[in-house]
């Protein structure tokens, strides 16, 4: 007897249109990259239009309250202090920016978990590698309860020792939703300073930035929010905001914290000016009709794909909620186990089953991550599972 799985979505009318995505081609994969409307694409354009048409006027008038004016719209729908928000162009600089400030020194501990984006590893391996620092990592199981993981991090802090707690909202390689609030509010008992990587969180998640209470917060706008790729935000708490500094100076160092992060001299602004059509653009559509719409498709997705291979219902791991528009599905055991072999299934779903989606490697087993968006179909999650079992059963 078979087992009534979830039912997908009604879609958005007119959100597919949104859009310039390549219609031969399944973007089952919003997470990794996002997709800028078509909207959001033209007055980026125009604003490029804007510089070319007079460079010196384009940065030389006004540019510096253009940003703060977008900056404070975006802050506000993050929910964050606007002068305690600093625009970046992605997450991974935020983390930089962060590790640089806090001058560490010979024997502090940068500590994470296991689930955390390989470049935020990479960027404190530097940084321990220049100051004698250590990184060390806290296992986290994949089921592990709220209560299990907010444990795992007082057990894993250590006062005076740990400089840095960095944690995800949601995590990409797993998709798991991390109690970022409970855990901050932990570090905070021992006092121990935490950075949370939000990368997925902004136009997913509706708790603002806030209420987290964390004193370092980096997400983008870039993937969930129809931002021009390249919009991302930096909050500090007021205790820290005098101490963080750019990781190059510029023209308006002595301005302090905002600007003195935001201005990079040549560089192309208007990602972050055309940022707040990106969010109009989701309010239009109805922001919590997108969250409910998108998370309910990518758990469609995952039950469908998991069904056709083979996965049990019960087995179906679904660690960020119902709230996440990004799902998870194991693998074969000894397919894309490695890195390497990840990227390469990865491209062969691309280009042999016209569908682009996540595969990471974690824990050395391979994982399939899936996303909703707007303009996803019900259809496209199920074509891949008819043909995904046999691509996998073949050799590569």
């Amino acid at each position: 007897m078979s087992v009534a799985g979830p039912q997908p979505p009604v879609p958005i009318p007119g959100a597919r249109l949104l859009f310039s995505l390549d219609p031969g081609v399944a973007h089952l994969n919003h997470g990794s990259y996002g997709a800028v409307p078509i909207g959001v694409q033209r007055t980026q354009q125009r604003l490029r239009d804007e510089t070319e048409a007079n460079p010196m006027r384009f940065f030389n008038r006004g540019l510096v309250d253009r940003i703060t004016h977008a900056r404070r719209h975006l802050a506000g729908f993050l929910g964050a202090d606007p002068d305690g928000t600093a625009l970046i162009g992605n997450v991974t600089i935020g983390a930089a920016i962060v590790l640089q400030s806090l001058r560490l020194e010979p024997g502090d501990e940068v500590v994470g978990t296991d689930h955390g984006y390989g470049s935020f590893a990479l960027t404190v391996d530097r940084e321990v590698r220049r100051t004698g620092a250590v990184r060390r990592t806290l296992p986290v199981p994949l089921g592990a309860t709220d209560e299990e993981i907010i444990e795992i991090v007082r057990s894993g802090i250590r006062a005076g020792r740990t400089k840095l707690l960095m944690i995800d909202q949601i995590a990409s390689s797993t998709a798991r939703l991390f109690p970022t609030a409970a855990i901050v509010a932990v570090a905070r008992e021992r006092g121990v300073p935490v950075l949370v990587d939000g990368a997925h969180a902004p136009g997913m998640l509706p708790l603002p930035v806030d209420t987290i209470g964390a004193d370092f917060w980096v997400g983008n706008l870039h993937k969930w929010g129809y931002a021009p790729r390249g919009t991302a935000a930096l909050v500090v708490a007021p205790r820290w905001r005098e101490r963080i500094e750019p990781l190059a100076v510029s023209w308006y160092d002595d301005a302090g914290f905002p600007t003195r992060i935001e201005w990079q001299a040549t560089l192309d602004y208007t990602a972050w000016l055309a940022a707040p059509v990106g969010l109009f653009t989701l309010r239009t559509l109805g922001l919590e009709r997108v969250r409910s719409h998108n998370a309910a498709l990518a758990a469609y997705g995952q039950w469908v794909i998991g069904r056709a291979l083979g996965i049990a219902p019960a087995d179906l791991l679904h660690p960020g909620g119902p709230t996440v528009a990004m799902r998870l599905l194991p693998l074969p055991a000894g397919t894309a186990s490695t890195l390497d072999d990840a990227m390469e299934l990865r491209r062969r779903i691309g280009d042999e089953l016209g569908a682009e989606v996540a595969v990471n490697a974690w824990q050395g087993r391979g994982w399939l991550r899936l996303s909703g968006q707007v303009y996803n179909r019900a259809e496209e999650y199920e074509q891949l599972a008819e043909r995904l079992p046999a691509l996998l059963a073949a050799p590569s």
